[in-house]
């Protein structure tokens, strides 16, 4: 089986690589903007006809789309989460049409929440700003393809490896900066908003059942912890794994986003009756695993995690 990876060096797509090269008789080809990429991506700025000509030659059995940018103006964001989805789409629809397209979504596309209510799949949503609007934008061509397509709307990512475009990678960093000095402080944004965090290699595993899985799959499905837990004890919990003694304080500025969102959980009901999946990972172990495997440098981060 060959398997195509698009932002294969990004967060998601490193560990849903790994993942998927441990499976016998399978070869994982990467796609990207890079020299090194195996197969040359660009979902940014390439036309259709080129990406069909990359693809044809690539024969993948499936693609997995872990592109996506998190931050930048809004047309920064249109070109990778509305536009290259859709590229990528009419790519496949010329040269491979038989094989199964995996792309990640964001729960971000639900916007606000209602306390104590998980969100299913048929939810309306309703993105605040541009990063949700994007990726819904994604996620309505994929899911409305022709194709053997599925959608994972992906929580809050966090676990080994996170980057510091996200709270937890953000919070680890700022951690290991100030070792065990007890007059440290850290100055960060409200942290009173309840957030689904879900291990990084927990996704890894829900892509690789998405990809194996025989027959037509539903188009959308979330892939989440299943419970709402609290920023402000991620944060507390990662200052107690590093031994932090100064203080936390909530004065800084934080994102407009997150703080227009109280709260966010994804019902994970129809991922474990399509996928047989479900999370592994407690979010303390995930955070144990964040600080003793570090953090990935920026330049290599596509697709990072935070509170959406």
């Amino acid at each position: 089986m060959r398997i195509l990876v698009v932002g294969l060096t990004g967060y998601l797509g490193a560990h849903v690589a790994e993942r998927l090269r441990a499976l016998p008789g399978t070869r994982v080809l990467g796609g990207g903007r890079s020299p090194a990429a195996d197969v040359p991506v660009d979902l940014a700025g390439d036309r259709v006809d080129r990406l069909a000509e990359a693809l044809a030659s690539a024969a993948p059995d499936a693609v997995v789309n872990c592109a996506g940018a998190t931050g930048g103006d809004p047309v920064r964001l249109a070109e990778v989460n509305a536009r290259g989805p859709a590229l990528l789409c009419a790519a496949l629809r010329l040269a491979r049409p038989g094989a199964r397209l995996v792309h990640l979504g964001s729960a971000a596309e639900y916007g606000p929440g209602t306390m104590h209510v998980k969100v299913p799949e048929s939810a309306a949503t309703r993105p605040l700003a541009a990063y949700g609007a994007t990726k819904l934008a994604g996620t309505v061509t994929v899911a409305t393809s022709d194709l053997d397509a599925v959608v994972l709307r992906v929580g809050n990512p966090v676990g080994p490896g996170a980057p510091p475009s996200g709270l937890p990678g953000r919070v680890t960093g700022l951690l290991r900066a100030a070792g065990a000095d007890p007059d440290a402080v850290l100055r960060l944004g409200d942290l009173s908003a309840y957030r689904d965090f879900v291990d990084v290699r927990d996704v890894a595993r829900a892509v690789e059942r998405a990809v194996t899985a025989a027959g037509p799959l539903p188009r959308v499905l979330n892939i989440g912890g299943g419970d709402a837990a609290p920023v402000r004890h991620l944060v507390r919990t990662l200052a107690d794994i590093a031994g932090f003694r100064g203080r936390i304080e909530e004065d800084a500025a934080g994102s407009a986003r997150s703080g227009e969102v109280s709260w966010q959980c994804s019902d994970i009901a129809a991922a474990r009756a399509a996928l047989d999946w479900r999370p592994s990972y407690s979010l303390d172990a995930s955070l144990a695993a964040l600080w003793s495997e570090g953090v990935r440098p920026p330049a290599l981060t596509a697709k990072g995690g935070g509170p959406s």
